[in-house]
């Protein structure tokens, strides 16, 4: 049984999501007009269950209320108890009141662990200023204490801040990481992936951190197999297999491609040996099946 580690889920009648909703705004990774409707798991389940999947991690996605969602996404899994689903909720890790927010999401058995998102893409970022997080002392102190609940984080950020995070991280060992999207590679000229792959060892080198094969798509919305072989193979040689999951950015990745496409296109890039761990070994143990 596959297992999917990273896609979302939506119901607009029940969460409001801000960002999908704005209308005429092309994002970094396309214009979301045909995903600005329900998104629920019946559809995603026929899709992955085609596939071979049977159980799946959802990503928190930006919801003006992030406790809501987080409770939405609880119902889905209740509802839902022969497809086994955890989740991975929102948390701001510098607000003053972190406790009583992780005590509250741990009352929810589905989650895992928690995103809180640094770097989206360079013009982005240039806007949010969330890159600062990296800074914040009390950043740092919410991932010790995530580390210490058992409660893992989703990191996801540009090549220019690897380093940066890397320092933070490396004194929050307790805490397991898993690295959205192969760490964003947005510069897929041969020498931005050669940065990309320079700056990545900075966090392949810490043993808490893993790697999602995943959201390929954003930043090239013509991907081939070919065109991310170097960024498949540089995760699958850094980190190794057992420390690489896939996961399909469904639906946003619907933009540039089907689910069979994304998942035979990983097929094709990981090795037969190799694709146990990638495809249900490493989730399940990261994410507690």
């Amino acid at each position: 049984m596959k297992i999917d580690a990273h896609h979302h889920l939506w119901d607009l009648s029940a969460v409001t999501y801000p960002w999908l909703m704005e209308k005429g705004i092309v994002r970094f990774f396309g214009d979301p007009a045909s995903i600005q409707r329900d998104y629920l798991l019946p559809e995603f389940r026929a899709d992955a269950e085609a596939m071979g999947f049977g159980a799946s991690v959802h990503i928190q996605v930006g919801a003006a209320d992030h406790w809501a969602e987080a409770q939405w996404v609880q119902t889905i899994a209740d509802q839902f108890s022969d497809w086994p689903l955890v989740q991975v909720a929102f948390c701001d890790l510098t607000a003053d009141d972190l406790s009583k927010q992780l005590d509250r999401l741990q009352t929810l058995p589905s989650v895992r662990g928690v995103r809180q998102i640094i770097g989206r893409a360079p013009g982005e970022d240039a806007s949010t200023g969330t890159n600062a997080l990296l800074k914040d002392p009390a950043f740092l102190a919410g991932l010790k204490q995530l580390g210490t609940r058992g409660l893992s984080f989703d990191l996801q950020l540009l090549p220019e801040l690897m380093d940066q995070a890397a320092d933070v991280l490396a004194q929050s060992p307790e805490t397991r990481i898993a690295l959205c999207h192969a760490g964003s590679p947005h510069d897929r000229s041969p020498q931005g992936l050669q940065r990309w792959a320079d700056e990545l060892t900075a966090l392949s080198s810490l043993p808490q951190v893993y790697c999602k094969l995943s959201g390929l798509g954003m930043f090239d919305h013509n991907w081939s197999v070919d065109s991310v072989a170097p960024v498949v193979s540089t995760c699958l040689s850094q980190f190794g297999a057992d420390r690489c999951m896939f996961g399909s950015n469904f639906p946003v990745d619907s933009l540039t491609s089907t689910y069979n496409e994304v998942v035979s296109r990983h097929q094709k890039l990981i090795p037969s040996s190799n694709q146990e761990d990638v495809f249900h070994g490493t989730s399940k143990r990261f994410y507690r099946f």
